[in-house]
């Protein structure tokens, strides 16, 4: 078997889908896209295609390695993103080969189904207690949401005050006994982020999220030290030499590598083994489109030390599309009423996409690119 052609396809709301076909008829399908620069990956990906054009698509690992150490500049969100969504058809070929799923590929799943969670409150959190109750009733056991929106690196108290209200008003609108994640999105610099941290532990988050900015992670030690609940980071990490001094720091709990980003699952298989040699948990990070949450839960399927899977279903950017309009069968991706989904089992990533959808929304394309903020002193703030 031969790959004959990769065919990229920008379809809404702001994913970019991938197709590698072979001289057999088999095809893979992958999501290799960084929000917001879909067109710089897109190129990429065509640019790395003459790396394996003609080469056997089962032969994973020496192909991820060429397309990794083929060129001497090499890592980043854009070429790390092009080699993953690569990386995920290739699984996808591979599985479906062969007839098993991916997770078959990797030894086999370690759990029969994974408990997702949703998101509310969109990028300025608002209307926290209707949209709590609202996801909790759809059968979600925990959820996320963004902590603030724009915070400057030293803020008035007040805002500090909000954000703890937010949480408040999400807490005692479902109880104490569903998740809620907080999700800082390198919004909030280390003057508040230490402050933010501990006013918010009486909440008891699930987790939260990247409390500083990926380039700041040296810090995490100094601000999050005796915290009783868990620390996340990862999405913007793309590498596991970029997560190991993160894991050496002994700061974080939660590992979130985006398997659309970090190189694919091959490179978020490396990942997460190397988070459970340090008991850290890996949840990955997906607001993404239906391959990258496939993708997902086939490492979640192998890995101990996964938890929970973010699932894009909803979320406030899909807007005039969602992740069930591009697969055949939806049910695939349809959680059961406790919040859990099972693990797929069909031959390769596990969803069939609807080819024809995806050629008919490609027409549209799309251009998405993150709002740009601006402090009260027009000073440009983090998004």
């Amino acid at each position: 078997m031969r790959i004959t052609a990769l065919k990229t396809y920008r379809v809404p709301p702001r994913w970019l889908f991938l197709k590698v076909e072979t001289d057999e008829g088999l095809a893979g399908w992958g999501e290799p896209v960084i929000e917001g620069r879909a067109a710089t990956v897109e190129a990429a990906v065509h640019e790395l295609s003459e790396y394996v054009i003609g080469k056997d698509p089962r032969r994973i690992e020496d192909l991820w390695q060429t397309l990794y150490r083929g060129g001497f500049y090499r890592g980043g969100p854009i070429l790390m993103s092009a080699i993953a969504g690569i990386d995920q058809a290739l699984w996808d070929i591979t599985g479906k080969a062969l007839g098993v799923p991916v997770h078959a590929l990797m030894g086999g799943r370690v759990r029969d189904t994974m408990r997702m969670y949703a998101w509310i409150g969109g990028d300025r959190p608002s209307d926290i207690g209707r949209q709590a109750r609202a996801i909790v009733a759809k059968g979600f056991t925990a959820f996320k949401m963004n902590g603030t929106p724009e915070m400057a690196i030293v803020d008035s108290h007040a805002r500090i005050d909000e954000a703890v209200a937010r949480v408040a008003e999400a807490r005692e609108a479902v109880g104490r006994d569903v998740g809620i994640a907080i999700d800082f999105h390198g919004r909030v610099h280390r003057p508040m982020a230490k402050v933010l941290l501990r006013e918010l532990e009486p909440f008891h988050p699930l987790f939260v999220e990247e409390p500083v900015l990926p380039e700041n992670l040296a810090i995490l030690p100094a601000i999050t030290q005796g915290l009783g609940y868990p620390i996340a980071t990862g999405e913007r990490l793309f590498h596991r030499t970029q997560f190991r001094p993160v894991l050496d720091s002994g700061a974080v709990d939660i590992v979130q590598p985006d398997l659309s980003h970090c190189g694919g699952l091959t490179e978020g298989r490396k990942i997460a083994t190397l988070a459970e040699t340090y008991d850290v948990a890996v949840a990955p990070h997906c607001p993404l489109g239906p391959l990258t949450v496939a993708a997902s839960l086939q490492l979640d399927a192998v890995c101990h030390n996964a938890f929970i899977q973010e699932f894009s279903l909803g979320i406030h950017y899909n807007v005039n599309s969602d992740i069930l309009d591009y697969v055949v069968d939806p049910s695939v991706l349809t959680i059961s009423e406790d919040g859990f989904l099972p693990i797929p089992e069909g031959p390769g990533l596990g969803v069939e996409i609807n080819e024809e959808a995806v050629l008919e929304r490609a027409k549209e394309g799309h251009t998405w690119k993150n709002p740009i903020w601006r402090h009260t002193d027009g000073s440009i703030a983090e998004w």
